[in-house]
Order: structure tokens, then C-alpha cells, then sequence
């Protein structure tokens, strides 16, 4: 796929920018953040309505009436709960639809609220009740949390129609840009539409060719950005765009009502890791060494061996089934074994329900010549080995659901990079290598991204990702995620 099929995306034909002064462009695209105020807005009011919903669920409950402190508590309800979550920074623009950023403002209210409540009850010898403190309150929290979920989830699915967007116009060497303007157009859910960039002089030409948008040199970003009608400006990493320049860029921008970006050039490391630390005044990105070891390792393993046995028990009905299943459907043994590399290069037993037929592996060699792979992997959408039962497990991929037995015995996680096969590994650069130190997942960011239909350098691009930046709250929303990419059956094959 070429870079100009990548930029293009759904809904360009809305989000394209006309000439200046063009009457059209105005009607047929929303001004730039009055999708923003609108998406705050429904968050406010319906953070009101539950407050106010949790206020008559206690009031009913325990019959108080209006000499009553709690009566009063809860009638202030829908007032003061959307007050506390803007006090925590809960509906500032700059976080609206960022996710854990968004969410962890929320729970931060939610933190305020019941101190505060259990300190005025305490202090003034309030008899609040049980049910306020110990069961509505926190189920605001929660239910506030849901709703910003879905809010979230609605406003990515708009997006990816090319609605709700941010114009971003791209500055950096020709190189960074294009790689900037890839990544964006292939995550349409991110919400940020690139409209132009503004490049070295050398490489203007070039770029402009690739993309079909407009291009024009660094100096002229002021003059292009208001010419596209962008609203955000993203510089990407490079000696061009270093500190003199960068300082210049913010000075001209300033009045324009433009938001500045800087890309800091390390694309797979984000979140945690990343800090801005100021020493004698200067500001410095301070990165994190990867951790993985430690508290956090000993929580992961505690809880993949919990949550694997507890499905275990669950799923023993299933498991069983699906054995019979497989064992009615074709001659052979009920599970597939195979070696796979897990953590640091040691070598495990993966089993799976086998899906194919029993000599899969001697017909491998004839298949070759139609390998659809652009990597490491063999590929093959209608595979001639694959059995009619593990067709069907494959598409709802049950078949790897005896894994759950490798994470109790240790050899892998519930949430992990792909496990790879020892032809792989052998294979390996040294940047793909750093795959191996963690364990392999039963699932994880290649599961729920695509599976089959991703290209080797994306899926490696994906458990890259993973290994730099995992943490605990990233496996739970990966393996709640999960279960959408499993039932969507997208790149099971």
C-alpha cells in the first residue's frame, strides 16, 4: 500500500481543505473544537444525571426527609459531582477522550468525594448513611467511568468516519513527516487529520508528491496552517526543528489559537516512562528505563495464575467439549503441541486444540508458494490443512484456550507479545529481540489490532510496544478488549 492510499481516509472528502476564503469548507466541516464542547457537555450533564439518579436511590432507600443532613447531602448531589470531577481536571479540553488520562481524573474525584464524606460524617457527627458511603458513592464513580467509556468509544467509531477530527499540519525533514503522516493515517481513531506540512526545502518536492496535500517550507507554518484551516501543529524530531526553531514556532504561533505537538522521536515508548523534568530551568525528557521486575511482575504473575485457573474451572464444560469436538472431527490427538521461545530464549510446550489436519506440517512445504506473509510467518486465508471444527475454533479463536494451562504452569501470560516460533527467533535483529523479555500472551496489543491481517513489521511494531511500555492497567484494557476483537472474528484465519 502506498503513503497516499494511507493518508487517505474515510470522510476526507468532508475534511479536505478548500481554497481560501471558499464559503463551502465552513458548511461542510465542523469549526475546529466545537465537537470538543459538545462532547464535554454530554459528560457534564450526564455526570449530573447520576448524581442525581444516586441521590433519589438513597432518599428512597432510607425514607430521610428534609430535616435531614442526608436528605440535603443528597439532593446537592448533582451539583456537587459534576463540580468535584472539573475541580480534578475531569473535563478539561486537552484531556477530552484521552482515555486513562480522562479516567484517572474521574477516579480521582471519586478518591475526594469519599474522604470528604467520611470526614464531615466523622468530624461532625453526621449519621450518614452505610448505603451513601459504601454502595452509591462508589457506584457514581464506576458508573461515571462507563459512561465515559462509551462516550470514548462512540467518539472513536465517529472518527474513524472522519468525523470529530483534529487538522493537524505536520512540520519536520521530509522522512519524519511521512513516517508522522503514516502512523496517523493508520490509527484513524486518534483523531488527528493531517491537512499539509511544512518540510526542509529539499524535500518539499517529495513530499508534496506522496501525499497530494499542501507542502511549503519551515518557515512558513503560521501562513500554511491558517490557509488549511488546521487547528494543531505537530513537530517531529529532528535537527531541523531543534530548540531555536521550536522556540520561534511557539512565539509565531502564539495568538493563533493553534495547539503545538513535538513528536520526541520515541515512537513505541509513551506513557509512564516519559516525564518532563526541568534542571536549572531547562526542560528535559526524561525516559524511564523499562521495568520488568519488581512488585509489579510478582502482582502480574499472581493474577495471570488466578484469573487462568478461575477460567479453568469456568470453561471445564467447554474445554471438554470442544475436545470431543475435535476429536469426532478428524483422526489425530485432541491437542497440538509445538515449541515456541518464551522469556529471555528459553523454549516451552504450547498447546493448542489442534486446528489442522495431522501431517500440517509435511504439507507446509508445498504451500510455500502461496504464502500471503510478508514476514517470518506463513499465512494462508483459506488454509487446505485447517479441519471444519478448527475452522470454526480459529474464527472464534477457542482453539488456543488450553494456553490457559501454560499460564498456570508459568511459561506464559494472559497479555503478552505473540509467542514466536524458534525459526523466528533465530531470525531476530536485535531490536526484535527485546520480544523475549517478557513473557509471551495468551493475548495482547496483536490480538486485538488485526491477528492474521496485520504485516509482520506492524505486528513486531505492536509487541515492541508492549514490552516497552506494559504495565498493569495496559493488560486490563487489553484483555478487555479482547473479547470484542474475539467475537468480531477480524484476522482469524
Amino acid at each position: 500500500m502506498t503513503q497516499r492510499a494511507l493518508l487517505a481516509r474515510p470522510g476526507d472528502e468532508l475534511a479536505r481543505p478548500g481554497p481560501v476564503g471558499d464559503p463551502g469548507r465552513a458548511d461542510r466541516s465542523p469549526r475546529p473544537g466545537s465537537w470538543v464542547r459538545g462532547y464535554l457537555a454530554g459528560l457534564i450533564g450526564a455526570d449530573a444525571a447520576l448524581g442525581a439518579l444516586a441521590g433519589v436511590v438513597v432518599v428512597t432507600q432510607t425514607w430521610s426527609d428534609p430535616r435531614d443532613v442526608l436528605f440535603w447531602v443528597c439532593a446537592a448531589l448533582p451539583l456537587l459531582w459534576p463540580v468535584l470531577v472539573g475541580l480534578a481536571g475531569g473535563y478539561a479540553a486537552r484531556v477530552a477522550a484521552l482515555g486513562r488520562e480522562e479516567l484517572s481524573r474521574v477516579l480521582r474525584a471519586g478518591v475526594v468525594v469519599l474522604a470528604a464524606t467520611g470526614f464531615t460524617s466523622y468530624a461532625f457527627e453526621l449519621a450518614l448513611s452505610r448505603l451513601l458511603v459504601a454502595v452509591v458513592l462508589p457506584g457514581l464513580v464506576v458508573a461515571s467511568l462507563v459512561v465515559r467509556y462509551v462516550a470514548r468509544a462512540r467518539l472513536r467509531a465517529l472518527r474513524r468516519a472522519g468525523r470529530c477530527t483534529k487538522r493537524v499540519l505536520l512540520v519536520g525533514r521530509g522522512a519524519a513527516v511521512l513516517g508522522l503522516a503514516e502512523r496517523l493515517a493508520a490509527d484513524p481513531s486518534s483523531g488527528l487529520d493531517v491537512v499539509g506540512a511544512c518540510v526542509t526545502e529539499a524535500d518539499r518536492r517529495h513530499v508534496a508528491g506522496v501525499t497530494g496535500l499542501p507542502v511549503a517550507g519551515l518557515e512558513d507554518v503560521r501562513d500554511l496552517a491558517l490557509q488549511v484551516g488546521a487547528d494543531t501543529v505537530a513537530v517531529t524530531s529532528a535537527s531541523e526543528t531543534a530548540a531555536q526553531y521550536l522556540r520561534r514556532l511557539s512565539w509565531g504561533l502564539e495568538g493563533t489559537g493553534l495547539e503545538l505537538l513535538v513528536a520526541p522521536g520515541l515512537i513505541e515508548v509513551a506513557g509512564p516512562r516519559l516525564h518532563i523534568r526541568p534542571y536549572d530551568g531547562l526542560p528535559l525528557l526524561a525516559v524511564e528505563q523499562p521495568r520488568f521486575e519488581g512488585w509489579r511482575r510478582v502482582v502480574k504473575t499472581s493474577v495471570d495464575r488466578g484469573l487462568a485457573l478461575g477460567a479453568v474451572v469456568l470453561l471445564a464444560p467447554l474445554l471438554l467439549a470442544l475436545a470431543v469436538a475435535v476429536r469426532l472431527d478428524s483422526p489425530g490427538p485432541v491437542l497440538f503441541r509445538q515449541e515456541r521461545v518464551g522469556k529471555d530464549g528459553r523454549t516451552f510446550s504450547m498447546i493448542k486444540f489442534r486446528s489442522m489436519v495431522v501431517d500440517a506440517e509435511v504439507q507446509l512445504a508445498r504451500l510455500q508458494a502461496v504464502n500471503e506473509s510478508d514476514g517470518l510467518l506463513f499465512k494462508m486465508r483459506r488454509d487446505p490443512r485447517i479441519t471444519r471444527v478448527g475452522r470454526w475454533l480459529r474464527r472464534l479463536s477457542l482453539d488456543e484456550l488450553p494456553q490457559l494451562f501454560n499460564v498456570l504452569g508459568g511459561s506464559m501470560s494472559l497479555v503478552g507479545p505473540r509467542p514466536p516460533l524458534p525459526v523466528e527467533v533465530a531470525r531476530y535483529d536485535g531490536s526484535t529481540t527485546r520480544r523475549l523479555l517478557v513473557k509471551p500472551g495468551l493475548t495482547g496489543l496483536w490480538q486485538i489490532s488485526g491477528r492474521s491481517d496485520l504485516s509482520w513489521e506492524e505486528s513486531v511494531r505492536l509487541d515492541l510496544r508492549y514490552v516497552e511500555n506494559w504495565s498493569l492497567a495496559m493488560d486490563a484494557s487489553i484483555l478487555w478488549r479482547t473479547g470484542r476483537a474475539v467475537l468480531s472474528s477480524s484476522g482469524a484465519y
